[in-house]
């Protein structure tokens, strides 16, 4: 069973279980309509280089929309309006420093895009892109976030 969670509650540490296999993590789908078409954020990971959203670890006595908002930022650059409840959640595994498999859930929230600072933290460390639905759909590799993605509606 997920745990129900909003924007609003705070995170009383990093490591937070979900349900016993589970690591929580909360994750930022950014979106903005131009020229009448809805587009994705997306960025690429560090290690693998894969496409993704911004993500992350809960940050201890912040409240899990702070924590989506400063992931957007220090990963994209990017300042937004974020929702109060997540609009779904999915699952990856990857492998720790150990070299031990973690398994991961990722509360997404979506981020209306307001605009994208000239500097950040990981800006040398990230490549980003604006996609419709689709095209991210075909990007990310995790069915859940795909589907997520593909039923979003501002």
């Amino acid at each position: 069973m997920i745990k129900k969670i909003t924007g609003s509650d705070i995170a009383h540490g990093k490591y937070i279980l979900v349900d016993n296999t589970h690591f929580l993590q909360v994750g930022a789908l950014i979106y903005r309509v131009k020229n009448g078409i809805l587009e994705f954020l997306l960025i690429t990971s560090r290690g693998s280089g894969r496409w993704v959203i911004p993500k992350g670890w809960p940050i201890s006595r912040q409240s899990f929309s702070q924590t989506v908002l400063q992931e957007a930022f220090e990963e994209a650059g990017i300042r937004g309006i974020v929702d109060t409840f997540p609009i779904g959640t999915y699952e990856y595994e990857k492998l720790d420093l150990r070299k031990k498999n973690s398994k991961f859930c990722v509360y997404v929230f979506s981020v209306l895009y307001l605009h994208q600072e000239k500097e950040w933290p990981e800006q040398n460390q990230r490549t980003y892109e604006w996609v419709t639905a689709l095209e991210a759909a075909g990007r990310i590799s995790e069915p859940k976030l795909k589907k997520i993605l593909l039923q979003y509606k501002p």
